[in-house]
């Protein structure tokens, strides 16, 4: 492994520039030659440094996702949205999130990847900060702000992780990346609780979008003085050999052969061959249609209960009561920090006894979190509490999976790809996924409306019987997982050869 800044060349002998250096696949066809070994002394501080800049980002980069949900129901009456054109709005984040994030997947493997960020940041931060101050009479260009926030935020998600894993060996690194996938669930919370917090006390919801860019502001400046220049790759081979405590690194020589990169459509058609991949993506986009679907409209869900079970009055006045997005804002920080961790350890202790771990333990936590959500719906017009609980416990081994996924990747995917592969399995799983799901739940529930009398109850119902298709995905997305464990010893021997 060689680490980024002046330490990564500590004990190197002999090793070509960086230009020259081979990575991936084509590590394996160096010639033999003359070696050194290189001493492992352990990931260095600065390494832990850069890492907790990057989380520190990514829970800024989840606030900025979940911002409109916090305040869906102001923001709902301000533009006068049906539920159908409200889902709409975080549609458009996600499309273009996911068609912005293979093209920065493509120039994250082969540009300066600390610049890539820092322009994401930066930009992300500018027009949620602009979207503040969009009047109601201009509800569209509120959609097209969120559609550029959605592609900043696609630069730092596709990015980041591969930076993480570069820099820590195999038993680290799902560790810092449990890390920093708790940000997921925790940046997530955050954003309700600011958002529900900042109109309870301001009395307008536009403040809630005043917040996060300056917080990414301070992540802008902590990424320029920290993060070094260029970040170190490392090839499947170093993280093979570092596992004895020694890389051996073949020595520059005029006549070593070496293969020419490949293209991003041979990435592509190598990574649509490798089945634990495609499988596991496959039931990352069941995770992602999931969480979407109640990231958008859980709050408002819980609101409608509430008023048909005579626990709160209609909203009628300009602020809404924010009381379900705080709450459910602290649920899914609780829950995300505990499941992302609980999914590690599982993880780790159960890869001693199965090669088969990871993937059977999202297969098991999907399903059992399908079970939750689908309680919770058919307990909250009478209980509201039992609902707040369920979705609670659904939340929870939903969050299991989070870094149980990216480590599959990691090692399933020659390093060489692993950028792409982050982009791809975003476009797909976002595609497929939470790109759909707010909307796909909020024309559901629109036309069950349109069919019945207008009243309170029928408001509810049709929230209720729209949001029944997220248990069945869910269970679905725990079969992908199981394919995915078919498949999964196989493709990460094949990997660790490239």
């Amino acid at each position: 492994m060689q680490n980024p800044g002046a330490h990564e060349n500590r004990g190197l002998q002999s090793q070509p520039p960086p230009e020259e250096q081979n990575y991936g696949p084509a590590a394996a066809h160096v010639r033999q030659g003359p070696f050194v070994s290189v001493s492992r002394n352990g990931p260095a501080k600065r390494d832990y440094l850069i890492a907790a800049v990057l989380c520190y980002a990514n829970l800024i980069n989840f606030m900025d996702w979940f911002i409109v949900p916090g305040t869906l129901i102001d923001i709902q009456k301000y533009f006068e949205l049906s539920d159908g054109d409200t889902g709409l709005l975080q549609t458009v984040f996600i499309l273009c999130y996911m068609l912005a994030a293979p093209i920065f997947g493509y120039l994250g493997d082969r540009y300066n990847r600390k610049i890539i960020l820092g322009a994401g940041i930066f930009f992300w931060s500018v027009v949620t900060l602009g979207s503040s101050f969009i009047s109601e009479s201009y509800y569209w260009t509120f959609f097209l702000s969120r559609g550029l926030v959605g592609i900043g935020t696609a630069s730092y998600s596709t990015i980041a992780p591969t930076i993480i894993a570069d820099l820590f060996e195999e038993g680290k690194r799902t560790t810092m990346l449990s890390i920093f996938y708790i940000f997921i669930p925790v940046g997530s919370g955050l954003a309700y609780v600011l958002a529900a917090g900042m109109a309870d006390v301001t009395g307008d919801w536009h403040w809630a979008f005043r917040i996060t860019p300056c917080m990414g502001g301070l992540a802008l400046v902590l990424l320029i003085l920290l993060v070094p220049h260029r970040t170190q790759r490392r090839t499947a081979a170093h993280r093979a050999l570092s596992i004895s405590g020694t890389i051996r690194v073949a020595a520059e020589r005029p006549d070593v052969h070496r293969t020419a990169k490949t293209t991003w459509c041979q990435d592509v058609i190598s990574l649509a061959k490798n089945r634990s991949f495609v499988w596991s993506s496959l039931g990352l986009t069941a995770m992602a249609f999931v969480t979407g679907a109640l990231g958008m409209w859980v709050p408002l869900f819980l609101y409608r209960a509430q008023v048909v079970q005579g626990i709160v009055p209609p909203c009628l006045q300009e602020s809404c009561s924010s009381s379900n997005s705080i709450i459910f804002g602290g649920i899914t920080i609780g829950t995300g920090i505990l499941g992302v961790v609980a999914g590690a350890e599982a993880a780790r202790r159960l890869r001693k006894i199965n090669n088969k771990a990871d993937p059977l333990i999202c297969a098991t936590s999907m399903c059992i979190s399908a079970l939750c959500l689908y309680i919770a719906l058919m307990v909250a017009q009478t209980n509201i509490l039992s609902t707040f609980i369920f979705i609670a416990f659904g939340e929870l081994f939903l969050s299991v999976n989070w870094a149980v996924v990216t480590d599959i990747l990691l090692y399933v995917v020659t390093p060489r790809q692993q950028s792409t592969a982050i982009a791809l399995q975003i476009l797909v799983s976002h595609l497929l996924g939470d790109a759909g799901s707010p909307y796909l739940i909020g024309i559901i529930s629109t036309a069950i409306q349109a069919k019945n009398a207008h009243s309170f109850q029928w408001n509810f119902w049709s929230m209720q019987y729209s949001f029944i298709v997220c248990a069945f995905v869910g269970v679905f997305g725990g079969g992908f997982f199981l394919l995915t464990s078919f498949y999964i010893e196989e493709d990460r021997k094949e990997a660790e050869q490239l």
